[in-house]
């Protein structure tokens, strides 16, 4: 039975979530107002939650002390092919283990998903020995093949296969009715029918692909070569001292794309986990 909620209760409601939000909102707001003022008025106690002098020329300096633009770019277009290549394997990998039929294949997929259970850092140094063997040191190639064949892709695979498992069995009773192949069912049936878990893949590989840090650190050693995460330690003063409002300033253009990302994509995002059974 659905009732509606007094003028009153709403309202208290509404004020709830508005306290409730200030833990998630205030330290994004921090950092971009930070980003515009002098270090001194940086912690300044109590803290102003509007700047009173501001100083744009931070942004500017971004640029002139890192190729910040060149870092920018290495990121957006590793995370632009590893979420492509991402999906392409996850959706093909989980459509095979969902609804193709060959011996073993539960304890396969169960032997694929031990991948999660295995930290970065204890396959770190053997996949550094690959790659310096392959002359691949202080390229981009580490930062693409890890997580399109790694864990990323292990839980996009997991999350599509949860999705195709979900599809109705008529659908392709009928498509080989009309003569369809495996592969034609998947590509003018399936794939089409997974747009929303496409979109929790692509968002969660994207946000993954971006944020990488350990990976960058180990493989890369040229600033022209840095990814974003990588460059955001890079401003410091002659001292090794952190210059706070640039590196504000830098990790604010940072952030930018994840929340357009987030914005644009939210309800495929959400309607993905609804149907993958991943709801909180």
């Amino acid at each position: 039975m659905k009732t509606d909620l007094s003028p009153r209760m709403k309202t208290a409601l509404y004020g709830l979530m508005c306290v409730l939000l200030i833990p998630f909102v205030f330290p994004t707001w921090w950092m971009i107002t930070s980003s515009v003022k002098p270090i001194s008025d940086i912690f300044a106690f109590p803290p102003d939650l509007w700047p009173r002098r501001f100083d744009l020329t931070t942004y500017a300096r971004v640029f002139e002390l890192q190729p910040f633009a060149r870092q920018y770019w290495n990121s957006a277009y590793i995370a632009a092919l590893v979420t492509a290549g991402t999906m392409v394997i996850s959706s093909m990998a989980g459509y095979a283990f969902a609804r193709i039929k060959f011996p073993f294949s539960n304890a396969i997929f169960m032997v694929v998903l031990l991948g999660l259970l295995i930290p970065s850092e204890v396959t770190i140094v053997p996949l550094f020995q690959i790659f310096l063997g392959w002359g691949m040191i202080n390229t981009h190639w580490p930062l693409i093949l890890v997580p399109i064949f790694g864990a990323p892709s292990v839980f996009a695979t997991f999350v599509m296969r949860q999705f195709f498992i979900a599809l109705p069995n008529e659908l392709e009773e009928a498509a080989r009715v009309d003569g369809l192949g495996r592969f034609k069912i998947f590509w003018t049936i399936a794939l089409p029918l997974a747009k929303p878990a496409l979109g929790a893949v692509a968002i969660f590989t994207f946000l993954h692909s971006w944020n990488l840090y350990l990976e960058p650190i180990v493989f890369l050693s040229s600033t022209q070569m840095f990814t974003l995460p990588q460059a955001l330690t890079q401003f410091t003063d002659a001292y090794g001292g952190a210059m706070w409002n640039i590196q504000l300033a830098a990790a604010t253009m940072t952030a930018i794309p994840v929340l357009l990302v987030f914005i644009v994509a939210q309800k495929q995002f959400v309607e993905g986990l609804a149907h993958t059974g991943l709801k909180g």
